[in-house]
């Protein structure tokens, strides 16, 4: 009677193990991994309406990252995605005393902006260089660069676009420029397709974020020049915290290139900024 309550015992453990490997063969093959898509925090807020204190946009992977306020409890004040649409907000709503606000459904996010709102805009300046060890190709980050970029200042964007301005859109930023603020956009669309379509007619090369990525999938990484330059700095009052140029520590071979999370604490400048894991420092 033992031997056979074992058996029987043996074969519904079998049966068991059979059925729960075909179920997650089954999930592996529905749903495969994708490794270029950015996939937002699972602990970022995924419902409400939140006043954005401050915006960083990077170049380096087109990834936003928005200070917000009155975030429920447990839910950090940083929001990080590359699927952000952006529409102005109405005379009547900024009459009413409404400011810039981002909206959030599930992993569909929307900022509505005042017109003077400036996105901090940071910029990777890479090289082609040539590997001394192996004699390759590589893409070498030479530095950063920050600068300030206000999509809706002036008449320039609502001429542009008219009614869409206050649609949700994909905006692609215009071409990098040190200097004075950057405004408008260089593209724009329903999808970001269409917005980087745009840019591509309007300057003949794709946007910078669209290149960097494409970098990343062809090289596998971004390598770190050993070679410094010199960092400039610049001074604006703007909704975003002014950084100006960082230089970068030689961080030989890296596997991967992350993006840390910016922090943001208010308008003044900081100290430091850590980008890609490697510690920036100002001169």
């Amino acid at each position: 009677m033992r031997r056979k309550l074992i058996a029987l015992l043996m074969i519904l453990s079998l049966s068991w193990t059979m059925v729960a490997c075909g179920s997650s063969n089954s999930y592996n093959q529905s749903s495969p991994p994708s490794n270029n898509r950015i996939v937002n925090a699972p602990n970022q807020v995924s419902e409400g309406r939140f006043p954005v204190q401050q915006a960083t946009y990077d170049d380096g992977d087109g990834t936003y990252t928005l200070m917000l306020l009155n975030t429920p409890p447990g839910k950090p004040p940083t929001y990080r995605t590359a699927n952000l649409q952006m529409a102005r907000l109405t005379e009547e709503q900024i009459a009413k005393g409404e400011k810039t606000t981002l909206e959030v459904k599930g992993n569909d996010a929307v900022m509505y902006l005042t017109e003077d709102f400036k996105i901090e805009y940071v910029h990777t300046v890479t090289e082609n260089q040539t590997n001394p060890q192996t004699g390759q190709p590589q893409t070498v980050v030479v530095r950063r660069e920050s600068n300030f970029w206000a999509p809706f200042a002036g008449a320039l964007a609502g001429q542009a676009i008219g009614s869409l301005l206050f649609t949700p859109q994909y905006y692609v930023p215009p071409m990098y420029q040190p200097g004075g603020i950057m405004r408008g956009y260089g593209g724009y669309g329903s999808t970001y397709t269409q917005a980087a379509q745009q840019y591509q007619s309007k300057y003949n090369q794709p946007p910078a974020a669209v290149k960097n990525r494409q970098t990343l999938r062809t090289s596998g990484n971004l390598k770190t020049s050993s070679s410094t330059g010199k960092s400039s700095s610049k001074s604006s009052k703007s909704s975003g915290s002014g950084v100006g140029s960082s230089n970068l520590k030689t961080s030989g071979k890296s596997k991967s290139y992350n993006q840390g999370s910016t922090g943001f604490g208010s308008s003044r400048r900081s100290p430091s900024r850590s980008f890609s894991g490697s510690r920036s420092r100002r001169r």
